[in-house]
């Protein structure tokens, strides 16, 4: 199993080829922009897909709104990574549920495929969002049946630490929720490496 989680993933990307098969130019890597469709400005997505875009790498949009398992294996066969870029952590893991993208996605990370979770594509791997209520908004997902999220890793991950607007809201978070759940923050210039069972932070 291999996870790249980070804040803003445009920060520290460059690390991303340490865990992928092959060299950027030959990777083909599928770019999710759907947890941004709550919001007006997706400059931030944009930012991490041009990033990708400048190292090399092969990208293909792909919104997961409104489709089921059988096109999202048909779309995700014969790749090296998905990219799920941020937005609304709640929207997005209200998404994957109703895609069935929450099932298949264990067995395609335990088949090599590298999974790329940037702010809230990295809240969601983790065993519940439910810490991330103070930063994100809950109502933009009314049929949000469970913040029960991916169960990749055993923490969750709770970026934009050391930001300015959000890091008093994610210190306070953490203090609230660090009986209930192992977690662990992510600054702005970080990333965790999930390899296995080991987590190691890049900046």
């Amino acid at each position: 199993m291999k996870l790249f989680l980070a804040s803003i993933a445009a920060e520290t990307l460059e690390y991303l080829e340490e865990i992928l098969p092959k060299k950027p130019k030959e990777c083909k890597v599928i770019f999710i922009p759907t947890a941004a469709d709550p919001y007006e400005d997706k400059s931030f997505v944009e930012k991490d897909r041009k990033k990708l875009v400048e190292l090399g790498y092969n990208i293909e949009d792909f919104d997961i709104k409104n489709k089921d398992e059988n096109k999202l294996l048909k779309k995700f066969n014969d790749i090296d990574a998905i990219f799920v870029a941020g937005g609304n952590s709640f929207y997005l893991l209200e998404k994957m549920q109703e895609s069935g993208f929450d099932k298949i996605i264990k067995d395609l990370i335990g088949e090599g495929m590298v999974y790329v979770g940037s702010s809230a594509g990295a809240v969601v791997v983790g065993p519940s969002i439910e810490p991330i209520k103070s930063l994100d908004d809950p109502s933009k997902a009314l049929n949000l049946k469970s913040f029960t999220g991916l169960n990749l890793v055993d923490f969750v991950p709770l970026p934009h630490f050391d930001n300015e607007k959000y890091g008093p809201i994610c210190k306070k978070a953490m203090e609230e929720y660090k009986d209930k759940f192992k977690i662990l923050p992510i600054k702005d210039q970080q990333a965790a490496i999930v390899e296995d069972n080991s987590v190691r932070m890049v900046d």
